[in-house]
């Protein structure tokens, strides 16, 4: 069985890991002196967090890691018994011939206040047996007593190198051709987050080894930039009804989903040329729209909405 990318090319040394240089050398730092703190990788998704946890752990316990490490995802027991039980129990146990065990908890902002306060007394506790990695999107969402103990680790969407020197080693060890056109719609629609961009390429060369732009957007049921910025122009030309005709063709062609066209109506208002003026009451009209959506309102009525607000312009 063919092996999922995402994790075919994790990176699996301090060495590979790309695009949070200032991160990885201050934390391979920290493990090559044994003196570990606890740590909070703070980010967007795609970005490494995980992974450099997994690398640290393989740095520090060897390929054998699984029995002095503990990788936890809060999101799927948010409460207070993970914390109370699975990360008790582990923390409380020391580890054989190390100095102390490591337990990593992904999306850590999703956990309870109960369940972070319950967390920071472990993590007290513990501390002479256990470090803790925890990792989260937004930092904000974790309390101060946990961020206090922690060491701050904020990581960045990786930029457009980093996407073309991991593609230069798929095409080589999976034998793809990509064209350039196809290499800026991998970039645009993986918005910096890598699993998502391997995830997208392996998906185009299940159904064909030479990827192109319209395989691509295919794909990703995603409707190319061109055509967005089409739908936005008749409308802000006061060509309502064919710009929402088109609109309506547009989702229908690609099974769009009305937060999927406000996102990238969104993205293509940014890249205007236009003044900047219309262009924050044009950004704004989109964030009315979207909450509208979200609270569970009719999608193509409220995006109807969005144009008629869009001709208001012209």
């Amino acid at each position: 069985m063919a092996e999922i990318w995402i994790e075919k090319y994790r990176p699996r040394t301090f060495e590979e890991v790309k695009g949070q240089e200032s991160i990885v050398k201050r934390v391979k730092a920290m493990v090559e002196s044994g003196n570990l703190p606890h740590m909070l990788f703070a980010g967007p998704a795609g970005v490494g967090k995980s992974t450099l946890a997994l690398v640290v752990a393989r740095a520090l316990f060897g390929e054998e890691f699984h029995r002095n490490f503990l990788e936890l995802n809060a999101s799927d027991d948010r409460g207070i018994n993970v914390i109370r039980e699975t990360i008790k129990d582990f923390a409380k146990v020391k580890g054989l011939g190390v100095p102390f065990k490591v337990i990593f908890l992904d999306e850590a902002d999703a956990l309870t206040r109960e369940a972070q306060q319950a967390l920071r007394r472990t993590m007290e506790t513990y501390s002479s047996s256990t470090r803790f990695v925890l990792s989260c999107n937004y930092s904000s969402k974790i309390l101060d007593p946990i961020l206090s103990r922690c060491t701050l680790f904020r990581f960045q969407p990786l930029k457009e190198e980093h996407f073309d020197e991991l593609l230069e080693t798929i095409k080589e060890r999976e034998g793809l051709e990509v064209d350039d056109s196809a290499k800026v719609a991998l970039f645009s629609l993986s918005n910096g987050d890598v699993r998502k961009y391997e995830n997208i390429l392996q998906s185009c060369s299940s159904v064909d080894k030479k990827i192109t732009e319209d395989l691509v957007y295919e794909i990703v049921s995603a409707a190319k930039p061109k055509e967005v910025k089409e739908v936005i122009s008749l409308a802000l030309k006061g060509g309502f009804v064919g710009a929402r005709d088109l609109l309506l063709k547009t989702m229908l062609k690609h099974g769009l989903s009305g937060t999927d066209v406000i996102k990238q109506i969104q993205q293509e208002v940014l890249d205007l040329e236009i003044d900047d003026r219309k262009k924050v009451k044009l950004v704004k009209d989109c964030g009315e729209i979207e909450f509208r959506l979200v609270e569970g309102s009719d999608e193509f009525v409220q995006l109807c909405s969005l144009l008629a607000l869009f001709s208001e312009e012209c």
